[in-house]
């Protein structure tokens, strides 16, 4: 398998960090700050996931860059850069939902989701201890069990996921959409965690999840483990994934769901 080397190290950083992060929900867990808004918000937990992460990757790869959601960015002189979340799904984590995420890829190029490469991501639900993995060109897997995006499904019969944005005039307009949407799907769901959202498009959960505004550290790792296990990964049109916008599903699907949210005014 290519990129061994660098999937196992965010595979063994991966588990370590969600064993962190089950211990500090177990002892409990508080807000320490909000950042773009009132509901978005950090927990200590976030900080001291994100620095275990980032103190063993500059331990085991000093040349590497680093881009994590707490503690930005830091150039590399490798080429490659480490995108993590270390607590993705922070809310559910606050009020002890079992379906928050450790989310770890690394990529090549610079750490932008519209020219980057990703090469290995691991995504670890601590509280189930379901384990996803990828490397680039070399598949999609849950613990050690090959994983395959679901087969293409009428637009009626499709489990969609999404999210929100955490402005509140943003969510109006994804509330709309949403509305619009539900009639033409067979249901809708919103789970609050985007890695393990495009992980549950990779093993067949969902047939389909779109959002946008999601940060790159929300979907690096994800969107490689949903593309190795054959789903469409993309943004609007022909761009690439981004802030903008992001669509997993199987490749036919991706078409057809695409061109009723774009109708809709997504």
């Amino acid at each position: 398998m290519p990129h061994d080397d660098l999937l196992d190290l965010a595979r063994s950083i991966a588990l370590e960090a969600g064993a962190l992060a089950k211990q500090r929900r177990t002892e409990g867990v508080e807000v320490a700050a909000s950042k773009s808004s009132p509901v978005d918000i950090v927990t200590e937990a976030d900080r001291e996931t994100e620095r275990l992460i980032r103190d063993a990757l500059a331990a085991a790869r000093p040349a590497d860059g680093f881009f994590g959601e707490e503690s930005g960015a830091e150039t590399g002189t490798s080429g490659l850069t480490w995108v993590v979340d270390p607590i993705d799904g922070t809310v559910n984590f606050l009020y002890g939902i079992p379906h928050y995420a450790v989310s770890i890829a690394v990529v090549e190029g610079e750490p932008d989701p519209l020219t980057w490469k990703a090469l290995a991501a691991a995504v670890v639900n601590p509280a189930s201890g379901e384990l996803f993995t990828a490397t680039a060109g070399g598949g999609a897997f849950l613990g050690a069990e090959p994983i395959r995006v679901a087969p293409a499904v009428e637009l009626s019969q499709a489990l969609v996921s999404t999210g929100f944005a955490y402005d509140s005039g943003e969510r109006g307009r994804q509330g709309s959409v949403v509305s619009q949407l539900l009639p033409l799907v067979r249901d809708i769901r919103r789970m609050g965690t985007a890695s393990l959202d495009l992980c549950f498009v990779a093993c067949g959960r969902a047939n389909a999840y779109y959002e946008r505004t999601l940060s790159p550290w929300d979907h690096a790792a994800g969107a490689l483990i949903a593309r190795e296990a054959g789903a469409t990964v993309k943004g609007l049109g022909d761009a690439a994934p981004s802030r903008d916008f992001i669509l997993a599903a199987y490749p036919e699907l991706a078409v057809r769901l695409e061109r009723e949210l774009v109708r809709l005014g997504v």
